[in-house]
C-alpha cells in the first residue's frame, strides 16, 4: 500500500496570510479546499476564486470538496481555477446514475472524480459503481463546519469500501475528513483509509509541518 496521503484543509488556515499558511506545510501531499454554499450545508466558505489563489501559490494537487447544491453547474469554474480532483456530494445529484454521470464528465474534462456522502447516507448503493471514481471521501463529521468530533461509526463505510475496492482490483482512494488528529488517524488507517484531511490538527498546531509528518507517521504505523 502506498504511503498515507495527508491533505491539510485550508478551511482551518488564516486567510489573511493564506500563501504563508500553505508554504508552512511543505511536506503535505495535497491541499484540501472546502467549498460551501450556505445552502447544501449551513455555512458559507468561498468560491473558485480561492481555488485559483491557492493554485497560484502551490504546485501540490488541489483536492476540491464541493459541499454545494447543483455541483455540475460549478465544476468547470473550479477546473479552470486549477482543481486536480473534484469531489461532489451524492446527496446533491440525481441518485447513483447522476453521480456516475458527473464522475464520467469530470474524467472527460481531465480531472480526477470523487464523491462524498454525509454520515447518514449509506455507502452500499455506490459500491458496484466504484470504477467510475478515483476517490471516495467519507465524512466522519457532519459536513459544513470545522472542529467537530470524529464519528468512529463512519469507519464501517471505510471497511466496506476497502473490501470492495480490493475485490474489484481498483485504484480508487479512500479519503476521510472530519476530526482527524493524532488521536483518531490510527483508527482510520487501520480501517483502510489512504488519504486524510486534517484542518485544526494541522493549522492549530505550533508547527503545522511537524503535525503533517506526525500524522503520516501514525497512519503508516497503523496500516
Amino acid at each position: 500500500m502506498a504511503n498515507p496521503i495527508i491533505a491539510p484543509s485550508i478551511l482551518a488556515a488564516d486567510f489573511t496570510r493564506l500563501d504563508r499558511e500553505i508554504a508552512a506545510v511543505p511536506d503535505a501531499d495535497w491541499i484540501h479546499v472546502d467549498v460551501m454554499d450556505g445552502h447544501f450545508v449551513p455555512n458559507l466558505s468561498f468560491g473558485a476564486g480561492i481555488t485559483a489563489a491557492v493554485n497560484r501559490v502551490t504546485d501540490k494537487p488541489l483536492d476540491v470538496h464541493l459541499m454545494i447544491e447543483n455541483p455540475e453547474k460549478w465544476v468547470d469554474d473550479h477546473i479552470s481555477a486549477g482543481a486536480d480532483c473534484i469531489i461532489f456530494h451524492v446527496e446533491a445529484v440525481d441518485g447513483v446514475a447522476g453521480a456516475v454521470a458527473l464522475a464520467d464528465s469530470l474524467r472527460e474534462k481531465g480531472v480526477r472524480s470523487g464523491f462524498s456522502l454525509r454520515p447518514g447516507t449509506p455507502i452500499e448503493p455506490y459500491l458496484p459503481e466504484l470504477r467510475h471514481f478515483d476517490e471516495v471521501l467519507v465524512m466522519s463529521v457532519e459536513p459544513g463546519f470545522g472542529g467537530q468530533s470524529f464519528m468512529p461509526d463512519q469507519l464501517d463505510k471505510v471497511r466496506s469500501l476497502r473490501r470492495e475496492i480490493d475485490a474489484q482490483g481498483l485504484d480508487t482512494l479512500i479519503e476521510i475528513d472530519g476530526g482527524i488528529s493524532a488521536e483518531t488517524i490510527e483508527q482510520a488507517a487501520a480501517a483502510g483509509c489512504d488519504a486524510y484531511v486534517a484542518g485544526s490538527a494541522v493549522y492549530g498546531a505550533a508547527d503545522p509541518n511537524t503535525a503533517v509528518t506526525e500524522l503520516r507517521r501514525l497512519a503508516a504505523g497503523a496500516r
